[in-house]
C-alpha cells in the first residue's frame, strides 16, 4: 500500500509467487542488494532472497508480485476449504450409517420380541384350552362337526385351522380310525394309540380326550400346531 510517497514495507516471506514476471523481479532485486546478479553465495543470502521487501520491489512489478501471491493464496485457501468439507461430508456419512446400522439392530430386536411374545401368547392359549377337555359330556359316538367344534373350543383361534389340516390328513376326523397295518388310532394316529392315556384313560372312545392329548404333543414337541403344520407339509408326517 502507498502512503505519500512512501511504500509500506510489506514482507512478502512465504509468497508463493506463481508469474514468472514476479519471480524475476524479486530475483533481479536481490542481486542488485547484494551487488551481484548471480545465486546466493550463502546461507545468509538466500535468507536474504526469502524476506525481500515490497518496497525493494520497482514499483512497476510491485501490483504483479501481490497479484501472483494472492492468487495463489487464494487457491490454496479454495483446496483446504475443499478438503475440508470433504472431510466433514464423509464424517457426517459415516456418523449416518453407524446410526442406520443401530436402527436397524433394534428394529430387527424388537420384531423379534414382539414375534416371541406372540408365540408365548398361543402356546399359552392352547394350554389353557387344554384344561377344557373334560367339561364336555361323555357321549356313545360323535360326529365330525361335534369333533370339530370339541377342537375349536380347545385350540386357539389362531392355531385351528393348522391343528385341523393336520386331523384331515391324518384320520379325516375319525375319532376311531385305525391304521390296519401299523395299528396306529385316533385322531392324530397315535402310535401306539395307548399314547393318549397319558391324559384319559377313555382315549379310545372319547374325543376329547384325544384332541387334549394331540394338542400337548403338537405344543410340547413343535412349539404350536402351526409349527407342527409347517413340519408336516416338509415331511409328510409329525
Amino acid at each position: 500500500m502507498l502512503e505519500g510517497n512512501r511504500v509500506s514495507r510489506i514482507s512478502v516471506r512465504g509468497f508463493a509467487v506463481a508469474s514468472a514476471t514476479a519471480v524475476t523481479a524479486v530475483g533481479a532485486v536481490t542481486g542488485v542488494a547484494s551487488g551481484s546478479t548471480g545465486q546466493p553465495s550463502s546461507d545468509a543470502e538466500a535468507t536474504a532472497s526469502e524476506t525481500t521487501l515490497l518496497a525493494d520491489i520497482p514499483a512497476g512489478q510491485q501490483a504483479q508480485v501481490q497479484t501472483a501471491s494472492l492468487t495463489q493464496q487464494a487457491d490454496a485457501q479454495a483446496i483446504a476449504a475443499d478438503a475440508s468439507a470433504k472431510k466433514d461430508a464423509e464424517e457426517s456419512a459415516r456418523k449416518q450409517a453407524a446410526a442406520d446400522a443401530v436402527a436397524k439392530q433394534q428394529a430387527a430386536q424388537k420384531a423379534e420380541e414382539d414375534a416371541k411374545a406372540r408365540k408365548e401368547a398361543e402356546q399359552k392359549a392352547s394350554r389353557d384350552a387344554t384344561r377344557d377337555a373334560s367339561s364336555f359330556p361323555v357321549q356313545s359316538s360323535y360326529s365330525i362337526a361335534q369333533i370339530q367344534a370339541m377342537a375349536r373350543s380347545m385350540v386357539g383361534a389362531g392355531q385351528f385351522q393348522c391343528f385341523s389340516n393336520i386331523v384331515d390328513h391324518e384320520s379325516s376326523w375319525n375319532y376311531q380310525a385305525v391304521n390296519a397295518s401299523s395299528g396306529a388310532y385316533g385322531l392324530f394316529q397315535a402310535l401306539p394309540g395307548s399314547k393318549m392315556s397319558s391324559v384319559g384313560a377313555d382315549w379310545q372312545t372319547n374325543p376329547a380326550t384325544q384332541i387334549k392329548w394331540g394338542l400337548n404333543y403338537m405344543n410340547s414337541r413343535y412349539g404350536s400346531p402351526c409349527q407342527a403344520w409347517s413340519f408336516w407339509q416338509a415331511n409328510s408326517w409329525y
